[in-house]
Order: structure tokens, then sequence, then C-alpha cells
């Protein structure tokens, strides 16, 4: 039997999402743990999209395979009862076995989240980026409507990234201010390594000022990540959504555990 999983986590105390061989605390190998214990045998879990040290999920989705037998709600509350408080299931599904977390997903959307005053939070120092000086969302916005489409994103992804192929296809970037919020919200087929940070780098030099609207389409015609300015803390960011063809059926909220 295969299930699929939606997962949640405060990515502070975590070194990202991948099991490593230094043993360092990561979410997939606090999962797995609490997994095992309600299979009654080790569980290998394969995610959507391996977020970095200090990255959340809120909507990460997961699938493994057992040959146990649990009611949908056993798996559920038996696997939260075994994890830390900074790791939740939130819904459980029985799925195809033509079904992969990662290759059968059509869309990821991420969050980007910046606190935006001239004081610093306590309560949203690993939640989110402070930057201080005041940064205008217009202009932001107009920058990333450069991004949007299909392009190559080379100057946006890490130096160190291995995909294949650096095009991929942005459907959504919006920039939106609450209070004193400013966030950052992406949809896109596919992301590169580090390629949501790198964009929120580039807005937030042109929302301070430094560069101007269009230096966002520069960057992406240099294909050059040496030319593509700073990438962005990793605490500001969510994995908020993870698309699937309806075929699956993956209702993803938190009544659909039963």
């Amino acid at each position: 039997m295969r299930l699929a999983m939606g997962i949640e986590y405060d990515g502070s105390s975590f070194h990202g999402w991948q099991l490593q061989k230094s043993g360092v605390r990561t979410v997939q190998q606090m999962l797995e743990a609490a997994l095992g214990k309600v299979a009654a045998h080790p569980v290998r879990t394969h995610c959507a999209g391996r977020t970095d040290t200090g990255v959340h999920g809120e909507g990460q989705v997961v699938h493994f395979d057992t040959p146990s037998i649990r009611a949908m709600r056993g798996w559920l509350l038996g696997t939260n009862v075994n994890l830390p408080e900074d790791v939740n299931v939130n819904w459980v599904r029985e799925v195809p076995e033509s079904f992969h977390a990662r290759f059968s997903a059509t869309s990821r959307s991420y969050r980007y989240v910046i606190l935006n005053r001239s004081t610093r939070s306590a309560i949203w120092r690993n939640r989110a980026v402070w930057i201080h000086q005041s940064l205008d969302a217009e202009r932001m916005q107009a920058a990333a409507d450069h991004l949007i489409g299909t392009h190559d994103f080379s100057s946006y992804r890490a130096v160190g990234c291995q995909a294949k192929s650096p095009v991929r296809t942005v459907s959504r970037l919006v920039v939106s201010r609450q209070e004193d919020r400013l966030v950052i919200e992406v949809t896109a087929n596919a992301f590169l390594h580090h390629m949501v940070r790198n964009i929120a780098g580039v807005l937030i030099s042109i929302g301070k000022g430094d560069q101007p609207v269009r230096w966002s389409r520069d960057v992406l015609e240099f294909r050059d990540r040496t030319l593509g300015g700073v990438t962005a803390p990793p605490e500001g960011l969510y994995l908020v959504h993870v698309g699937y063809p309806a075929e699956y059926g993956l209702v993803v909220d938190q009544t659909a555990e039963t």
C-alpha cells in the first residue's frame, strides 16, 4: 500500500528536510522514526520538495510504501503522537502506486515573509526576515512581473544546483504588504535550488531602491549566478502548497484524515 501525507514543520531547529549521514536533526529523520513505530517496520519517505536548513513547511507532501494495515486515522494520530512538537501530519490518503510525491507534482508554491519595520521581533525572529529599511511593494511587484513565464533561471539558482535544466515556468509571483509584513508568493512547475531565496534577494534590493525595477529582468538575461545578487536568508521561506493531477484525489486540508 502506498500512502501520501501532508506535513507541516517549523524549520528553525532542523538541518533541512533530508536525512543526513552526519546524524544531524532533520525533518525526514523525525518523520521516518515516528512512522516506523506505527508501521512496525523501517519506513523510507519521499517528499515533494527538499527544504534547506531553517526553511518551514506548511504544505509539504510525502509518500511511503508499507505492507502494514492501519486505519487512516491510526496513521495520522499514531504518527503525530511520536513526532516532536515542531513537526505535524495534517492528513493521510491512500494513493495508487503510480503516485510519487515529487515526480507527480504539477506545481509548487512558496511564501517568503519579510518583517518590514524599524525594530526586530522576538515572535517573528525565526519565521520572517527582518528588513528595517522601508521597502516599496509596488516597485517589487513591477520587478516581479518580469519573472513570470517560462525562462532560463540560471542567474536565480545556487551555484551548486544539480538540476539538469535551468528552465522553469513561474505562473504566479505576487508581492503584497500586510501591515508591517511584506509577503512574496510564488508558484511554478518546479524550482531550482535557492531559486525563491534568490528571487527574494533581488526583489528586496529593488524594494530598497538600491537597484532599478528592470534589474530583475537584467539578472534573468545575464544567465550567470555570480551577477545575481544576494541570496535572502532561509527563515522567511515557507513551502505552502504542492499541486497534483485531480486523478490522485488528494484533499489537502486538515479534515482529510478519516
